[in-house]
């Protein structure tokens, strides 16, 4: 019978195999741990970004409602504002005015046949309906317009805009300057503020308020129109004598019934007074963007003298006629260039005459204004009130003079 000895070791086992399964336990523990922290720290930090998230859910709609707050105060800007101040103090203006029409028998009126069945007939008279724009500048009802727009009328009413309707009197014009000075009788009236045409920016922002084509009679309102100043103190040959100089142009849209109307900067100040536009051909009547407006300083000026005396004196005659020098005139004259313009005519006893000018004298400058043309000549002398004096420089045989004359009376 074989015998087989087992050793017990009364400590519980082989020391070697109790090692390893306690290190086995250690390590499944720390593992344990670590996967524990590792997954808690995830969770944690997935609810800290959610509570995150949420929290800052309510400023971003803020902050869009505030954007969208931002951007609809923005359209209220500084044109609105000046449009909203002015406004009030635009007014609509109707004439009448009569003419005298050809009669279409004219022609016959000195052939004794015709004569005999028609007789002598009376000149032939129309009412011409016309209308304009205007602002008023005083609280007791004066208001600034063109003299295109009511000088000659017979009648006129200006149009508020509460739709009021009331007849004006004219106080005055100047046909030269193209200014009108007109009066309602009516109180606490809102006032259009005059600025300073002098510190004019061009490239800056303008606003155009007027009448075009009657709209302010529909709707007792005034359009308005937008742009910038494209040039100042430009001169403008139109419309027969009226001397249009200090000009400002803009490409604010001007059309027929603008005339009279203020031209505004951002601000809401009155720089000028809208007049003339250019059309582009004979068979255009709107505008192109080439506007021009009177600068309010020079329509001061003019205002004032108005107010005063009804009216600006120019009842005066220089007495003499001038034609461009070309290059052929310059020839006969002797003149290194073609400049100025030459005196062809001086009528015996006129100012001129008395102040020693004489013909084939070449006008150069005249009162400080370098003449190029007889519009040039034309412009400073029309501009001129009586009493005023007339500077001219000129050239005679050659040499340099100066002649002045007091524009004493016609």
């Amino acid at each position: 019978m074989n015998t087989v000895n087992i050793s017990i070791n009364p400590a519980g086992g082989n020391t070697k195999s109790i090692m390893n399964k306690k290190l086995l336990f250690f390590f499944l523990f720390a593992l344990i741990l670590v996967s524990g922290i590792v997954i808690g720290k995830f969770f944690f930090q997935k609810n800290t970004n959610n509570e995150n998230q949420n929290s800052n859910l309510t400023p971003i709609q803020n902050t869009s409602q505030e954007l969208n707050n931002s951007i609809s105060d923005t359209r209220e800007n500084a044109i609105t504002k000046a449009v909203k101040k002015v406004s009030p103090a635009i007014v609509g203006i109707n004439v009448e005015e009569v003419r005298e029409v050809q009669d279409p028998f004219s022609m016959f009126d000195n052939d004794p046949f015709f004569r005999q069945f028609f007789g002598n007939r009376p000149p032939q008279k129309q009412v011409v309906k016309g209308l304009g724009s205007g602002f008023i500048i005083s609280s007791d009802g004066y208001i600034l317009t063109n003299d295109h727009v009511a000088g000659n009328a017979t009648k006129i009413s200006v149009t508020m805009t509460n739709g009021e309707t009331i007849d004006a009197k004219l106080i005055g014009s100047d046909r030269n300057s193209d200014v009108a000075l007109i009066k309602i009788e009516k109180d606490n009236l809102p006032v259009a503020t005059l600025g300073n045409s002098d510190e004019v920016i061009i490239g800056e922002w303008v606003i155009a308020l007027g009448n075009p084509f009657g709209l302010f009679e529909i709707n007792d309102k005034p359009t308005v129109t937008v742009g910038v100043v494209s040039a100042t103190n430009m001169k403008v040959n139109a419309d027969g004598n009226r001397v249009y100089k200090d000009m400002i142009q803009t490409d604010a849209s001007i059309n027929a019934g603008n005339s009279g109307g203020p031209l505004l900067n951002a601000d809401g100040n009155v720089i000028g007074m809208n007049t003339i536009i250019f059309t582009g051909g004979n068979y255009s009547s709107g505008s192109i963007g080439v506007g021009f407006a009177i600068s309010i300083n020079r329509v001061k000026k003019i205002m004032e003298e108005i107010k005063t005396n009804g009216k600006i004196d120019r009842a005066f005659n220089v007495g003499f006629r001038i034609q461009v020098v070309d290059e052929r005139i310059a020839k006969y004259l002797k003149l290194e260039k073609p400049q100025g313009v030459v005196v062809t005519d001086v009528q015996s006893g006129s100012l001129s005459d008395k102040a020693g000018l004489k013909p084939e004298d070449v006008i150069i400058i005249a009162n400080g204004e370098k003449i190029k043309s007889e519009q040039d000549l034309i412009f400073v002398i029309n501009d001129l009130r009586k009493g005023d004096n007339l500077v001219l420089k000129i050239l005679r045989d050659g040499s340099e003079k100066e002649i002045e004359m007091k524009l004493t009376g016609s």
